[in-house]
């Protein structure tokens, strides 16, 4: 079992799915993590086929504690400015400092793999754009009021090969590209702070979506869910580029998780994880122009 390391991590949008994968590798890890999330009871989220989706805020961060580290359950809904104001407030008073944020939390719209034109879903897609772009921002805004009088930390997102090609529809790209965006351009503001950003594009996931996704549209992620990454690789990805020796390099940087692990020596349980790169597209260099 892992010893508490005095490092203290949040990732947004943990009751389930990658966000308490990864939360769960950080506890593998020995960090204090805070857990934030809606659910409280199980069965208030639903899967894509209508099924009960299991987790919850407490399960992660209990889980995170038998993981070894310290597991810190926030009930918090990143739409609610004053509610991410009061986590980040929590954390400062608790803990003293912040070394990683992982902006992970996301509207995940009942029709998201819908297999239908834009148009014809409900509205209420978009959603993604307020919880999934617009919180990552405000959640980032507070971490770095933390992070860069400390002199250290780590902001990144949870983005996706559906930054570059079409998945899910275009509200889903569009915020994967913009947090990828964010990414980019907070490394400018951050440059020689000694905090850190990186986008991170995830391989196909083991999670509980995932895995309805697999049964409802076989043709189309059976392949892929051969090859799928445990979300705690990720977490201990992130550890690796925070003490990576180009860890500035990396900073703005949008990175495939299965190609910067295979860099940077990390496994996921003993496994190299493929990249789908030629098959889904690549991230967009870093650009050194800056216009003020």
């Amino acid at each position: 079992m892992a010893q508490e390391n005095g490092q203290v991590a949040l990732v947004t949008g943990a009751s389930r799915g990658a966000g308490a994968g990864i939360a769960r590798g950080f506890g593998e890890m020995g960090y204090t993590v805070y857990v934030t999330g809606r659910t409280t009871v199980p069965g208030d989220a639903k899967g894509w086929d209508g099924s009960v989706l299991p987790g919850t805020v407490a399960e992660t961060a209990a889980r995170v504690n038998e993981l070894g580290g310290t597991g810190i359950p926030v009930v918090c809904d990143h739409a609610d400015d004053a509610q991410v104001a009061a986590l980040f407030d929590r954390i400062r008073q608790e803990s003293g400092r912040l070394d990683v944020l992982v902006n992970n939390a996301a509207y995940m719209h009942h029709q998201l793999i819908a297999k239908m034109p834009f148009w014809e879903k409900e509205l209420d897609a978009q959603k993604i754009l307020d919880v999934g772009l617009r919180s990552a921002y405000v959640a980032s805004w507070h971490a770095a009021r933390m992070m860069v009088p400390q002199g250290s930390g780590c902001i990144a997102m949870t983005s996706s090969f559906g930054a570059s090609c079409y998945m899910h529809g275009p509200a889903y790209g569009a915020q994967k590209a913009g947090l990828d965006k964010l990414v980019h351009d907070m490394e400018h503001d951050l440059r020689g702070t000694g905090v850190i950003a990186v986008s991170l594009w995830l391989g196909p996931q083991v999670t509980e979506r995932a895995e309805i996704a697999r049964r409802t549209n076989p043709e189309q992620y059976e392949a892929f869910a051969e090859t799928a990454e445990n979300p705690e690789f990720s977490a201990h990805v992130l550890e690796a580029i925070q003490h990576a020796p180009d860890r500035t390099d990396l900073s703005g940087q949008t990175l495939i998780v299965a190609e910067v692990a295979r860099d940077l020596g990390v496994t996921d349980r003993g496994r190299e994880r493929p990249s789908y790169r030629e098959m889904l597209g690549s991230p967009h260099p870093k650009n050194p122009a800056a216009v003020y």
